[in-house]
């Protein structure tokens, strides 16, 4: 078994509603890819490093995941793209 963490920031102006369904979202990507959530984190709004599409701040989300095969972090990427509401993403292979 392979671990992974994928880290993803929401757009700050959405509706706090919105923001726990893209996180719950990208979850069950995971989830029905194949891959197991060790850890869940929600870092809450923060500040970003530097200007992103004209936003400052951002709502960080972390998943520590478990998975077999690279399907669960392939989709995970793909559809992290593509969804307007996601201002940036990252997977990050963890080393034991």
């Amino acid at each position: 078994m392979r671990k992974y963490e994928l880290m993803f920031i929401v757009k700050p102006d959405l509706e706090e509603a919105n923001i726990k369904a893209v996180a719950a979202n990208m979850k069950e990507i995971v989830t029905s890819n194949g891959g197991k959530i060790l850890e869940e984190k929600e870092m809450g709004q923060r500040e970003l490093a530097y200007e992103i599409n004209k936003y400052k701040t951002g709502y960080y989300f972390l998943f520590v995941i478990e998975t077999e095969n690279l399907e669960a972090t392939k989709e995970f990427d793909r559809l992290a793209r593509i969804n307007e509401n996601i201002i940036r993403h990252i997977v990050v292979k963890v080393e034991d």
